[in-house]
């Protein structure tokens, strides 16, 4: 379990990272704050940290409440499995609700590895639901974790009941938009490669994480100045968290590529949630994986932006139950 001297920065940049699309509108000084903490922290309890070898020399560390169907939760990027530490809380009244912390997020310490992507990230998934003997669970994925989920429904279908795709980052997807949207698409690709992807690379090939990092928050801020309006504490532990990047976008893939015909044949239930005012793109790819993957269901926040599990926490809860009771039977 990481030391308690140390959760302090991380609970901040949790925060952060969670409200990036609202902070836009709040300002800096509310997030490095913590945003609702009231909300936040209702109905949260202190879980055991726990370990599993999933082979490979991988070991990957979860908490877990509850009992029945399992439900699985995967966090985004600069993050870690308690990001989810109050849904776990509520989700444990009816289900075995599990979060975890991807291959090299905290607190996990996992060799170095080339080629990490998400890909990577959902054959862990697979090998953590095959190792804990979950059977077939239920996955709710937010940003980097949604796009995870989305690689797991594609290549381990059978061991998935139904996913909750929170916005992934899918940008692969923004080549492939209707002729309509075509020029918008591939606009908003390049914009993304141009002004953050290949400057990350330089940063994190250079040894130069912090910069790297720092790009990634200007970026997606839309803030030049957003890197250095954050507390150095809070600076601090966004580097600490971001050794995956170390690793994407060195040797690995920040936005592997989804094959449009696989997303054509997912067999899976799926239920993209949608913020109302977050990232143009995300938005983009949200509503061509509602085109291209049968029967999937999508829900828009229109108060919220790319953090709508922060802002509206029960509503998406119920509608993320509502959408598993449809799938009970699986």
């Amino acid at each position: 379990m990481l030391a308690k001297a140390n959760l302090e920065p991380l609970r901040r940049l949790r925060y952060l990272c969670r409200g990036a699309a609202l902070m836009l509108t709040l300002g800096l000084a509310a997030f490095t704050s913590g945003l609702a903490p009231a909300e936040a922290d209702a109905g949260s309890a202190e879980s055991a940290t726990r370990a599993v070898d999933i082979g490979h020399g991988v070991t990957l560390h979860y908490v877990e409440q509850g009992s029945g169907i399992p439900v699985v939760f995967v966090h985004g990027s600069l993050s870690d499995y308690s990001y989810w530490d109050t849904q776990l809380s509520a989700f444990s009244g009816q289900y075995r609700a599990i979060a975890y912390s991807r291959r090299y997020n905290p607190p996990n310490e996992n060799p170095a590895t080339t080629g990490y992507s998400a890909v990577t990230d959902s054959d862990d998934l697979a090998a953590f639901i095959t190792r804990l003997r979950l059977g077939r669970v239920y996955v709710i994925g937010h940003s980097y974790g949604a796009l995870t989920a989305l690689f797991l429904a594609t290549r381990h279908p059978d061991l998935v009941r139904a996913v909750v795709l929170a916005e992934p980052p899918a940008v692969p997807l923004l080549r492939h938009l209707p002729d309509e949207q075509a020029v918008k698409g591939n606009a908003m690709f390049a914009d993304i490669q141009n002004g953050m992807v290949e400057p990350m690379q330089r940063r994190f090939a250079a040894g130069d994480a912090e910069g790297g990092v720092e790009i990634f928050i200007n970026y997606v801020f839309n803030d030049p100045r957003a890197w250095a309006g954050m507390p150095q504490a809070d600076r601090t532990a966004a580097v600490r968290a971001a050794h995956e990047w170390d690793l994407m976008m060195t040797s690995g893939q920040l936005f592997p590529e989804l094959d449009v015909a696989v997303l054509r044949e997912i067999s899976v239930p799926v239920l993209v949630m949608s913020g109302g005012t977050s990232f143009p793109f995300l938005q983009y790819i949200d509503q061509q994986l509602v085109r291209l993957i049968p029967g999937a269901r999508n829900i828009v926040y229109p108060e919220a932006g790319h953090q709508m599990w922060l802002v509206y926490p029960q509503l998406c809860r119920d509608d993320a139950i509502a959408f598993f009771n449809l799938h009970r039977s699986r």
